[in-house]
């Protein structure tokens, strides 16, 4: 626990924040085998077709012989350096040998689809809940310049809003420009669709984070994302299943909820926790890392910070092993120990698929909790052998368990573990989903924001 300690202590003092961006995936381009109907490019001699009924901007990086050409309603033809289009002799043997035609699929992807995204952040180890993989309201957002594509805009009439559109080696930061550009040809040719494109969004400047903003969209997003599946999550390979904030479908693998101060960043944590992935015992692990809007209230949290919290989810990508358990465990000692470092103010945790009993230890193995558990049915056990010893009968004093213990007035400060104690307090307890829970708040924290 202390060398996770020391990691990501040293890791916040040179991990660097990065801007935020998201890349188009999909493309028009002629080249690509899966733009076609038999998943290869078209043979020599083939009869090509493209939908008579759509738009589409389609690159060719190469030379094609073809049979024929059916060109679609309204489009064009990007010819690269060396590319270019003859026509074969049609009675040929390798004519009449090409089979059926060619058909060019149809080309329109759906901005609100999570897989026509990937992160400028992508990391070994790394993953976005299904809601962020989609642009954030801060975000950059590029479609690569050395490809054709054809994108639908929104569910509906709403405005799709970012921080900036890079299209065409252009980059539109004013709505003004976007707004001339998607009116032009070569713009109504790669975007359409009900909804509007706008730029213009503060870039997240807070060092712990922005929440993304697609809360709104999310039931779109995951109709998009489980469309292949028949609409229906795949089960989960576990039981006591948790969803995170964002996420369409269950998943394996424990949540842990910080609350933070001022001196949280975001970024260094997230890099903390990769590197601490690359350790043998937390192989098959994943993380998300960001920040959501908080379920509920936490004592102490106020301003503009207590609606919001820090999400990590820890996902178990195989069989479960433990893993996840495991670092959360790791992860709660080290914030106890650590937090005021860190900025970190409390913690929650939910896990799932917990064996046997409430896991209320995380797993420990040698755990305090285990102890006094011990401790005190031996103390018990001896009881009742001197009971019996005595030959008399007598009264025997016990304390009961609810019984308030006093506490000082002025409580030290520090931080407290409750992960040990016989009962967890209150406030910030996981959801009643969880098969199991743990905490730690860091009260010198909560009462500077109080």
């Amino acid at each position: 626990m202390r060398a996770l300690g020391r990691v990501l202590l040293w890791l916040q003092l040179w991990a660097l924040t990065r801007a935020a961006y998201k890349i188009w995936v999909p493309n028009t381009n002629f080249d690509a085998a899966e733009n076609w109907s038999q998943n290869r490019t078209p043979c020599a001699g083939a009869a090509i077709e493209f939908p008579a009924d759509k738009m589409v901007s389609v690159l060719v990086r190469e030379a094609h012989s073809v049979a024929s050409l059916l060109l679609p309603l309204d489009g064009e033809l990007i010819l690269a350096s060396g590319a270019a289009f003859s026509a074969s002799d049609t009675s040929s043997n390798l004519a009449r040998s090409a089979g059926a035609a060619a058909v060019f699929l149809d080309p329109d992807r759906f901005w609100h689809d999570p897989r026509s995204w990937r992160s400028g952040d992508a990391a070994p180890n790394l993953f976005f809940v299904d809601a962020e993989r989609v642009p954030c309201r801060h975000d950059d957002v590029v479609f690569p310049p050395d490809s054709s594509f054809r994108v639908v805009l929104g569910l509906d009439a709403r405005t799709v809003r970012v921080h900036s559109v890079s299209a065409l080696s252009q980059n539109f930061t004013r709505d003004e420009d976007l707004t001339a550009f998607l009116a032009s040809r070569a713009g109504r040719l790669r975007f359409h669709g009900p909804g509007t494109l706008g730029v213009g969004s503060e870039a997240c400047a807070d060092p712990s984070g922005c929440v993304c903003g697609n809360a709104e969209v999310q039931p779109g997003i995951c109709a998009a994302l489980l469309q292949p599946l028949g609409g229906r999550c795949p089960a989960p390979a576990c039981r006591d299943a948790l969803r995170p904030e964002g996420q369409c479908c269950d998943l394996c693998g424990a949540i842990v909820s910080l609350t933070h101060g001022p001196a949280f960043d975001l970024e260094r944590f997230r890099a903390g926790l990769l590197h601490v992935l690359t350790l043998p015992q937390y192989q098959g692990l994943r993380v998300a890392v960001s920040k959501v809007p908080r379920r509920t209230q936490a004592r102490g949290a106020t301003g503009a910070g207590g609606s919001t919290e820090i999400q990590v989810v820890l996902a178990e990508t195989g069989p479960a092993t433990g893993g996840a358990r495991r670092l959360a465990a790791a992860l709660l000692g080290n914030l106890t120990e650590h937090g005021e470092t860190l900025g970190v103010l409390s913690a929650t945790v939910q896990l799932s698929g917990a064996s046997g009993g409430d896991g209320s230890a995380l797993g420990q193995p040698g755990s305090l909790g285990a102890l006094a558990g011990g401790v005190a049915a031996a103390l018990l056990l001896l009881l009742l052998l001197l009971a019996l010893l005595l030959h008399r009968k007598g009264k025997l004093r016990w304390r009961r368990r609810d019984t308030a213990v006093p506490q000082p007035e002025e409580p030290p400060r520090g931080f407290q573990n409750p992960m040990y104690k016989e009962e967890l307090p209150a406030v910030g307890q996981a959801d009643a989903q969880s098969s199991s829970q743990s905490y730690f708040s860091n009260p010198v924290f909560a009462e500077t924001e109080a």
